[in-house]
């Protein structure tokens, strides 16, 4: 891709942060801005300081920080796609459900749906079949967002099944194939 892109990359608590820096170095790499921001157990699994070695930008966590009340619109506006990688049950529902009530959350809400917003799950086998995190997926689908198929094989708890962070590789062909 040839044209440098602005993105918003934000992370949810997964064992799969540590393929999701796979991508945001990819993006960083091709020469895209790279924004991005973090669930509070987003940052058990990963540091700040990884993502700000990638990007060269700080961590955003924290809505109300001091002279970034604003921020949460302000990256809607600078962002051409905004992607979460990987997306957890938790996130998938609480988006589908309009609650606001963190960084990610609040910055969907604020989102212009005319432009691309991509969603990777990564979760358990069970919680990505469980009716309520199926229903959020269709419910963000209807909104226009795209969501990834997870990938199947070995989950870090050692079940099998589908629910797996897709590849690095099929992430950035997902994100190229949206800006497109």
């Amino acid at each position: 891709m040839s044209k440098k892109r602005n993105i918003l990359f934000q992370l949810t608590g997964s064992i799969a942060c540590y393929k999701a820096c796979s991508v945001v170095s990819g993006l960083v790499k091709d020469g895209h801005a790279v924004k991005t921001i973090c669930s509070a157990n987003a940052l058990k699994f990963i540091g700040k300081a990884t993502l700000e070695g990638l990007t060269h930008e700080p961590v955003l966590t924290d809505t109300f920080e001091e002279k970034r009340a604003l921020e949460h619109i302000e990256l809607g506006k600078w962002a051409d796609l905004a992607i979460i990688c990987p997306a957890t049950a938790n996130i998938i529902n609480k988006l589908a459900a309009g609650v606001a009530d963190d960084y990610i959350s609040t910055a969907f809400l604020a989102w212009d749906l005319k432009k691309p917003y991509l969603v990777a799950p990564a979760m358990n086998k069970n919680m990505y079949a469980h009716p309520a995190t199926r229903a959020g997926m269709a419910r963000l689908a209807e909104w226009g967002v795209k969501v990834l198929p997870a990938a199947s094989g070995r989950q870090a708890c050692g079940d099998v099944g589908e629910g797996r962070l897709p590849e690095p590789e099929e992430i950035l062909a997902a994100v190229y194939g949206a800006l497109k």
